[in-house]
């Protein structure tokens, strides 16, 4: 595909324009999609030491509470991706059970362009339980940009979550900013920081205890290039904010017909 066809996706995806994460699929994204014609199987893992107790708005707690999402990823061309993510619960109190399942096509601003920064935009789409989110239908839109200076990897990823139909559909778009600064400590080990925020409507900033505010001590290993673990443990900052959660994702990568 050439440059305008590029330009073109991505200002379809950006014309397409949920909620936070909901601590199903704790991930700050690099810009990079996954190669053509290959498909990255992962397992995103975690569990809530300290989280809601009670009953809100009709949403079960989180309080011990173990996720585990599988999310499938393809890649279609040299610079777009989609993925599928399948949500379950694992947990007592009747808290066991497949939660939803989300969409979420993704292009990349191709590598011939020479760009400063990776750069790339994903938007995902999809449907929860209402006992497990306050929003059953969301919709997110995540640009993605990242840098690797030497042995530091930074990663941005300023989204934007709306409610589709839910509790807080009248809302508007919800600003929820993700951020990644990793160090590597060898050629396959690196350490870092990830922080997961959500502030609230654009045009209307909740109060501090009302956002959402977490970071993530990680590390990540990259001992082979068809594999990817990532494990981190995460503080929550807020009494809105899930408190002590460990999360562990798993990938492998999948190759389909060489160039």
């Amino acid at each position: 595909m050439n440059k305008h066809v590029a330009l073109f996706i991505l200002s379809l995806l950006l014309f397409l324009a949920g909620r936070t994460q909901d601590n199903y699929e704790i991930q700050v994204y690099g810009a990079e999609t996954v190669e053509k014609h290959s498909t990255m199987l992962e397992l995103h893992s975690n569990f809530t030491f300290d989280g809601q107790r009670l009953t809100t708005h009709g949403v079960l707690p989180t309080q011990h509470i173990l996720h585990e999402t599988v999310e499938i990823t393809h890649g279609f061309t040299d610079f777009f991706e989609i993925g599928f993510y399948l949500f379950n619960a694992l947990g007592d109190q009747n808290r066991t059970t497949y939660v939803g399942s989300h969409i979420r096509p993704r292009v990349m601003a191709p590598k011939a362009w020479k760009w400063p920064v990776g750069v790339s935009l994903s938007v995902e789409a999809g449907y929860q339980k209402p006992q497990y989110c306050e929003d059953d239908w969301t919709l997110e839109i995540r640009p993605i940009i990242d840098k690797q200076v030497g042995k530091l990897y930074l990663a941005f990823n300023p989204v934007f979550d709306k409610s589709l139909n839910g509790l807080n559909k009248s809302l508007g778009y919800v600003f929820s900013p993700n951020v990644k600064a990793g160090f590597n400590l060898t050629k396959a080990v690196s350490g870092g920081f990830e922080y997961y925020g959500s502030l609230g409507p654009l045009n209307n900033f909740q109060p501090y205890q009302s956002q959402q505010h977490q970071l993530f001590v990680v590390m990540d290993l990259d001992w082979n290039p068809d594999w990817e673990f990532n494990c981190g443990y995460g503080w929550g900052f807020t009494q809105s904010t899930d408190n002590a959660i460990f999360k562990v994702i798993l990938g492998y990568r999948l190759h389909g017909k060489k160039k």
